[in-house]
């Protein structure tokens, strides 16, 4: 692309919460905008669904529901994908490409699923795919995985990348209300959505982890590699417990290098589900629709990326940053970093995975139970770090903090605490993580 060309005209793919706000941010701020890229930004044409529906402060004359003309009209060089969904943002994006045109996307379950072919896409066109906006938000976290820590070894990432979820288990937290009442009050402030699914049972959550697992360990990693629990089933009693031991309950998304020995080949595990972490960890401190993403790399050490991670401006945010990032390169005729997977590690299945559990037991009230249980716990190969117990009367409630076991050993000793005549229920199960000891 010669210097010469000194506006680039964008095309955009949706015009919902977040593409309004790109809309609208980049005309009030063209000027900026310009100056920071080296290139006018002309925002052309946008695709939508239904021209019936209003779009305040964007001219109507910009809308159009022939979403393919915007992909192969020769005369622009950009395209914003903010429409969401597989089908057809997928095909559509790839059309973009053939058709050299770089795109920038926040659509993170279609990276989730489909990141290698739209990665391998590009590389073929010789255009920019750039994603900032599919994970966290305004938080930059993206680009430093692929750039500024390309030169280390990344051990770990684990973060708080689901808004809703962390509203709700704050609000569980900090006022000890039910996970009911606190979902409740998540939608009625617009942080859930009426079909709260895709938040509550993890969904969300886990096409993210995808993404930065892929990043991080410069593997291909779906949706489907990713092991996955949500939080409906995760009580005030779980979170009052927590509590009195010194912990927090937060949905985290944790991919991690696993420890090799001899001959044995690396892999990586990657999973979604709530954890219980130490209040003294960073991510414990982390309130309510807030995202964060702490990352511990082999030179650099721990870091930690945190700020607002959903909602229309913090993502139009990223997306813009994207958007004159790819206008640079087009200007200067370069392009940016491409996605690495040259690793190819293997996903290691959850049953290998090393953790900590604390379980909570109904158990009766009777000698020998306390000991009933450690044996049971010992003979799975696993060693309890601490317990506690608290009468109820008739019946007692026993709290069991294991030493770090794999998962499947730790599974197994559930099974065989709850066949024990002296244990009346398995109340709860929890994975633990932060812990040094």
């Amino acid at each position: 692309m010669s210097a010469e060309k000194r506006t680039l005209r964008v095309g955009m793919l949706g015009c919902g919460v977040v593409g309004s706000e790109v809309a609208r941010l980049m005309i009030a701020n063209q000027q900026d905008l310009a100056a920071r890229s080296g290139a006018g930004l002309e925002i052309v044409k946008i695709g939508i669904r239904n021209l019936a529906r209003a779009h305040a402060g964007i001219d109507p004359q910009l809308f159009t529901t022939d979403l393919e003309s915007i992909v192969t009209d020769p005369s622009i060089d950009l395209v914003i994908e903010v429409m969401g969904g597989i089908e057809p943002a997928r095909r559509l994006i790839l059309t973009a490409m053939e058709n050299g045109k770089a795109v920038v996307t926040a659509n993170k379950a279609l990276l989730a699923k489909h990141g290698a072919e739209l990665f391998h896409a590009s590389d073929e066109a010789d255009v920019d795919f750039y994603y900032e906006a599919a994970v966290a938000g305004a938080i930059p976290i993206l680009r430093p995985l692929a750039e500024s820590l390309v030169g280390d070894r990344v051990q770990r990432v684990m973060g708080i990348i689901n808004g809703t979820t962390n509203y709700i288990l704050t609000k569980m937290y900090e006022t000890g209300a039910s996970f009911d009442s606190a979902l409740k009050e998540a939608q009625s402030l617009g942080y859930a959505e009426a079909d709260p699914t895709a938040d509550i049972e993890s969904f969300d959550a886990a096409a993210k982890a995808a993404i930065l697992a892929g990043l991080a360990f410069h593997t291909q990693v779906t949706d489907e590699d990713v092991y996955r629990e949500g939080i409906t089933h995760i009580t005030a009693d779980d979170v009052w417990v927590a509590k009195e031991m010194g912990f927090v309950i937060k949905l985290l998304a944790i991919a991690e290098a696993n420890e090799t020995h001899g001959s044995e080949e690396e892999t990586i595990s990657v999973r979604v589900h709530p954890t219980m972490i130490p209040k003294t960890h960073p991510l414990a401190s982390v309130r309510e629709a807030f995202n964060a993403v702490f990352v511990q790399c082999e030179s650099a050490g721990e870091l930690m990326f945190y700020g607002r991670g959903a909602g229309g401006t913090p993502t139009a945010s990223a997306i813009l940053g994207d958007l004159v990032a790819v206008a640079r390169n087009r200007i200067e005729g370069s392009l940016g970093p491409t996605e690495t997977d040259y690793a190819d590690l293997d996903i290691a299945p959850m049953g290998a995975t090393k953790t900590r559990y604390l379980i909570r037991l109904e158990v009766a009230d009777i000698p020998g139970v306390l000991a009933a249980v450690a044996t049971t716990v010992a003979n799975n190969g696993v060693s309890i770090l601490t317990v506690r117990q608290d009468g109820r009367g008739l019946d007692a409630e026993l709290t069991v903090l294991t030493h770090i076991a794999t998962e499947a050993a730790l599974s197994s000793t559930v099974s065989q605490l709850a066949e024990l005549d002296s244990v009346k229920d398995v109340l709860s199960v929890i994975r633990v993580e932060g812990l040094n000891s």
